[in-house]
């Protein structure tokens, strides 16, 4: 039985923020969301729904491909029309839904190149599905090797050593603004992952004084204890803004929690000395009309972004690394989702036979490039090269020819000679 395998989404380098934040899902929405999704496909696919700042995907798997019902249903649940969705999504089929997800994993599809947390979010993204019982046996096969393959692209290439994140972004751009980041207060609004690493960030820079906001005072409290912050109720919000001179806010709030009224109320209190302030939430956590007064740097995910681009020239070997990796593993899963297949029998083994010489030449080549990089003769690599593609190749029939009974080992001898000793 072959199991079709398709991705749909939308992220940062597709969308614009206003769009991906209709189609963000809360962690807790994600169970009954993939429940009515799955109801409202006749064959009820196994589904599961990654839902960041930065993107809204769905993968699924079942026996028939159904990519316009998954179309019209997202389109639905973010109320746009289906026609608005396809203009700013991407649609992946088989190899290139698998190829994704890997890249998804690795933070290679990242906004900031090679971030980790994404790996979290994905985990949690699948842990749920699971829990939902939307996770099949082909995504449970896909996500598995997808983090594998991203642990492997994280200990075996660069690609997370130079990256920027957006919070240590924020922290430079509120260092051009203000002279010495030791005289100002800092207000956190949140305190979940993005809010904790800010916050590190920041504190690394003594600030006068830090603040942390957030909808459950014990969460607030336990990052408070942390850093040496103080602790606000989001309700106190509006009298105490003025008293800060940077302002980070990224709440999971479908709504802005500050508003124009407020930041401008207290810019009078402050008598117009500037404010920074940053909303790395999607949807939006402050207002964007705020972003046109006068006396407000207001950056969103998206304008940090093309500063965090800067310095990926040199990550460019990296990312080849990390790609030849990714083709690997897309190469070894689509074998293995086509050995399921029985009617394919020789075909598939065909293809599989192609694709494992694939998977060993970019294994191969691989690992000749790191050795060309380090300065390796060329001779030397060459030779290493071929060596092990043509051990590669011989291990399986050299490992047979060992085994088995005296008849067994004739008959492979018969073929191996037959496949390998031609015209000789």
């Amino acid at each position: 039985m072959h199991m079709a395998v398709w991705a749909l989404g939308i992220n940062h380098q597709t969308a614009p923020l206003d769009l991906r934040g209709r189609f963000a899902f809360a962690i807790d929405q994600l169970p009954p969301t993939l429940q009515r999704f799955r109801a409202s496909l006749a064959r009820q696919p196994e589904a599961t729904l990654l839902s960041t700042c930065n993107r809204t995907e769905i993968y699924c798997a079942c026996e028939e491909l159904a990519v316009e019902p998954t179309v019209h249903w997202l389109a639905q649940a973010g109320g746009v029309s289906p026609q608005a969705l396809l203009d700013h999504a991407y649609v992946l089929r088989e190899d290139e839904a698998a190829r994704h997800a890997f890249r998804v994993a690795s933070g290679l599809d990242s906004m900031v190149l090679g971030e980790a947390q994404i790996l979290g979010q994905l985990k949690d993204a699948v842990r749920v599905a699971n829990e939902a019982g939307a996770l099949g046996t082909t995504l449970h096969q896909l996500f598995q090797r997808s983090f594998a393959v991203a642990k492997q692209v994280r200990s075996s290439t660069e690609i997370g050593a130079h990256s920027i994140s957006m919070t240590a972004a924020a922290v430079r751009l509120a260092g051009q603004l203000f002279e010495d980041l030791k005289d100002i207060k800092v207000l956190f609004v949140g305190a979940g992952e993005m809010i904790e690493l800010a916050a590190t960030h920041f504190a690394a820079k003594s600030p006068k004084a830090m603040a942390i906001a957030n909808r459950t005072l014990e969460r607030g409290e336990n990052l408070a204890t942390r850093f040496g912050a103080e602790v606000l109720r989001l309700s106190d919000l509006p009298d105490r803004l003025h008293e800060f001179d940077a302002v980070i806010s990224c709440t999971a709030s479908t709504l802005p929690l500050i508003g124009l009224g407020a930041v401008e109320r207290a810019l009078k209190k402050r008598r117009h000395r500037p404010m920074f302030m940053v909303d790395l939430a999607v949807p939006r956590d402050i207002e964007v009309e705020v972003k046109a007064l006068d006396d407000v740097y207001l950056y969103t995910v998206d304008d940090l972004a093309s500063v965090v681009q800067t310095g990926k020239e040199n990550r460019q070997a990296a990312v080849a690394q990390a790609e030849a990796i990714i083709d690997a593993g897309v190469q070894s899963f689509m074998h293995w989702l086509q050995q399921r297949d029985p009617r394919a029998g020789v075909v598939s083994l065909i293809r599989n036979l192609n694709a494992q010489t694939d998977e060993w030449r970019a294994m191969e080549l691989a690992r000749a490039r790191k050795l060309l990089a380090k300065g390796e003769d060329v001779e030397t690599v060459l030779d290493a090269l071929s060596r092990g593609l043509t051990q590669k190749m011989l291990h399986g029939a050299l490992a047979e020819l060992h085994a088995g009974d005296e008849r067994t080992r004739q008959q492979t001898a018969d073929t191996v000679s037959r496949l390998f000793l031609r015209g000789r």
